[in-house]
């Protein structure tokens, strides 16, 4: 994924770091390159921070900070380039503990109240002080502060954290005061050279409708270990604008001379039945939530991701105000359509219509419950109020 290109001149190096088919041109002092060989301990890590902090690091955070601003870079979609700047400085195959950090200096000085630890065993875990509601990582809580887990993903699933305990690094930092947010509200301009055609295909009403759609790997790679986030923050993850150029205007072409119900119904076939349904415990070993661009990017998907997918497209072209009903064992969306369809579900004093993008037992209709839901218990777990 990332390619190098280096040319050396008075003690620096300009490399070009590829960022999902972008290139930035950033420069390498070569006081910056210090040597890690060692288990991490306090004493080792503080002293590698405070040969850090004396190199003219401010240069190449400043390029990192200007960059993220001129692509309008979430924090993490940041935290991707810090990632890929760290790699070309420090590869992780070669040293993880120097590698990480890096990774953890670059983004305490680009103002992130990031922190490390040491574990028992000698482990070194990366955390980052985050705010909101994040499901499948480690954290510990600081004087009132949640701190979340970045490198969880690079251990073996079985390794056990809680038994080995954690030890603080203790490096205090003045400029890292920021907190981390797991928010996307805007996906980079990927390479449009890095994008496939997709073929994509669906029944509705004994009518074959195909679509070629523009999907790129980059997606699935910027989001690899994103972890489990709440429904309101991993709906509203955008397409990138190749992927919605590709697809959007071509549904809304379907649906532009169909009645609400029928054109909320063909969005709901499509998100049902364009896709193969596996659930991520079978994909992935454990539960992972997609975005809409990667349930279009995906062989397999299961109703998390369908029901996000169904959201997505229904937001974009109706606008309309829906809620997300989360049972035990599934998610699924109601819709507050101009007037109440079928089965609805009365909440805040309006009546929203059930509308299922995943596939059942049964073919359901808009305004339809599988029966195995209809007398379970659930909750809301985000609504969407249009604007």
């Amino acid at each position: 994924m990332l390619n190098i290109a280096t040319n050396s001149y008075a003690g620096s190096k300009v490399t070009a770091i590829d960022y999902y088919g972008d290139t930035l041109q950033v420069n390498l002092q070569s006081s910056f390159s210090i040597p890690y060989n060692e288990k991490p301990t306090k004493v080792g890590v503080h002293d590698f921070y405070e040969a850090l902090n004396k190199t003219n690091y401010k240069p190449l955070v400043a390029r990192l900070l200007q960059y993220k601003e001129q692509h309008q870079l979430n924090d993490w979609l940041y935290y991707q380039l810090i990632r890929k700047t760290a790699q070309s400085i420090a590869p992780k195959a070669e040293n993880y503990t120097r590698y990480t950090l890096y990774k953890w200096f670059l983004l305490a000085k680009s103002g992130y109240d990031a922190t490390l630890a040491i574990s028992g065993d000698s482990q070194l875990f990366f955390y980052v002080h985050c705010d909101e509601n994040v499901y499948d990582v480690p954290y510990y809580m600081n004087n009132g502060k949640q701190y979340v887990c970045l490198n969880r993903h690079d251990y073996a699933a079985a390794y056990n954290l809680q038994q080995t305990g954690l030890f603080a690094t203790d490096v205090d930092i003045p400029e890292a005061t920021k907190a981390f947010s797991y928010k996307v509200t805007q996906l980079p301009d990927f390479t449009p050279q890095r994008y496939s055609v997709k073929d994509i295909q669906f029944n509705y009403h004994d009518k074959l409708y195909h679509f070629k759609i523009k999907v790129s790997d980059d997606v699935q790679t910027a989001f690899n270990n994103y972890p489990v986030v709440d429904y309101q923050d991993y709906f509203n993850i955008p397409l990138s604008h190749t992927t919605y150029s590709s697809l959007i205007p071509i549904l809304k072409g379907a649906v532009a001379d169909m009645k609400q119900k029928k054109g909320i119904d063909y969005l709901m076939q499509f998100t049902r039945n364009a896709f193969l349904y596996e659930d991520d415990r079978q994909s992935y070993g454990k539960e992972k939530r997609m975005s809409p661009e990667q349930t279009l990017l995906n062989k397999y998907s299961d109703c998390d991701d369908r029901a996000a997918l169904f959201f997505y497209l229904v937001k974009e072209i109706y606008n309309l105000p829906m809620i997300v009903l989360l049972y035990p064992t599934h998610v699924t969306i109601a819709i507050k359509f101009d007037k109440p369809q079928g089965e609805t579900i009365e909440y805040k004093g309006n009546k929203y219509t059930i509308c299922e993008p995943t596939p059942q037992l049964q073919d359901l209709r808009v305004g339809e419950i599988s029966p195995e839901f209809k007398n379970m218990s659930y909750q809301v777990a985000y609504e969407y109020i249009p604007k």
